[in-house]
């Protein structure tokens, strides 16, 4: 059987092949009988619409480019989720790619996806200092990981971490440590920056103690390690990781340690990725409002929205989640003398 084309559904539905276009772009100057008429046509005849030749036609691809650094990082999988989510919602369809964190092969996705004329592309960066060259007359937008010379949106990493500090320092903690992201991240300098707003703020023997690690779980498990492994009226009460996977981490070292959670130490994470509320205990975390984010993302390319302006990036406020792996600290019952 031969393949039926926009031609045959216009004669069939005894209509013009205009309104079989205007009724594929959901134009509202057709009538709800013609365009209920055209629809029934084409379920039948089994028409699908040739989305290269459309895109060629009218200069619109209808495609959003998606480049994350990876997809082992359940947060940019996240991402693209509710990018593909909020693209959908707009007509449009995603092409993602990773670059693997690496600035060569992120400038090859970029070429590749002006290439597949894409309508515009959301980018998270690769971590450290480069330049990105968007593609000539494509617009570009990054998420999380801000670049001075683009347009962005992301969470409020610095706002986020106090809100998580201020919270265990209320509990009444006061050796809060912290799990810091990659030296040079610019959300994981944020975060850590936001640590130390509140260390500041708290008595003067409650001296900052962190160290940086990668945002994954082993790197968690052994910065957590690091700081855990001291004479129990040393080592930290509380303590901040700059992601969930981080957090996770920790959790097993203290696990390892042989220290209770949270009876001898707190543990707050950062991301509220779906795993930290499915682990025993469940994860006080760091909520970053991702749809937000996505739809915030997509609708300034599309000009749904107004693009953030260059060097001053939209920033979404976070939530505090609190579960089960946090609590106040724990106080030795006083020694009862004998008479």
């Amino acid at each position: 059987m031969s393949k039926s084309g926009i031609k045959d559904v216009a004669e069939r539905a005894g209509v013009a092949v205009g309104t079989v276009s205007r009724v594929l772009n959901g134009h509202p100057s057709v009538t709800a009988e013609v365009r209920a008429r055209v629809k029934a046509v084409i379920q039948e005849l089994g028409y699908r619409p040739d989305p290269f030749a459309r895109s060629m036609r009218s200069k619109i691809s209808r495609l959003i480019g998606i480049v994350i650094p990876n997809l082992t990082n359940p947060f940019f999988a996240e991402l693209v989720q509710y990018a593909e989510r909020a693209a959908t919602d707009h007509g449009h369809n995603v092409i993602f790619m990773t670059s693997f964190d690496d600035s060569a092969k992120e400038a090859d996705r970029l070429a590749q996806l002006a290439g597949r004329k894409v309508d515009g592309i959301i980018i998270v960066p690769s971590d450290g200092p480069h330049p990105i060259k968007a593609p000539t007359g494509l617009p570009l937008i990054t998420v999380d990981r801000l670049i001075a010379d683009h347009p962005g949106v992301a969470a409020d990493h610095r706002g986020g971490a106090r809100l998580a500090v201020d919270y265990l320092a209320g509990l009444g903690h006061r050796r809060i440590a912290c799990i810091a992201g990659p030296a040079g991240s610019r959300p994981a300098e944020d975060r850590l920056q936001g640590y130390l707003d509140v260390m500041k703020t708290l008595r003067n023997d409650s001296e900052p103690l962190f160290v940086h690690a990668a945002f994954d779980f082993e790197s968690g498990r052994a910065a957590g390690t690091h700081l855990l492994a001291r004479p129990r009226d040393e080592r930290p009460t509380a303590l901040f990781a700059s992601s969930d996977q981080q957090a996770i981490g920790c959790l097993r070292a203290a696990r390892d340690l042989g220290i209770q959670v949270p009876a001898e130490l707190s543990v707050v994470g950062f991301d509220g990725i779906p795993l930290s509320n499915l682990i025993a205990p469940r994860l006080t975390t760091v909520v970053q409002p991702m749809r937000e984010i996505a739809d915030a993302a997509i609708s300034s390319l599309l000009g749904r929205r107004t693009m953030p302006p260059v060097g001053t990036p939209d920033l979404f406020q976070c939530e505090l989640a609190v579960r089960e792996s946090s609590a106040a600290p724990f106080s030795e019952p006083a020694a009862v003398s004998s008479v």
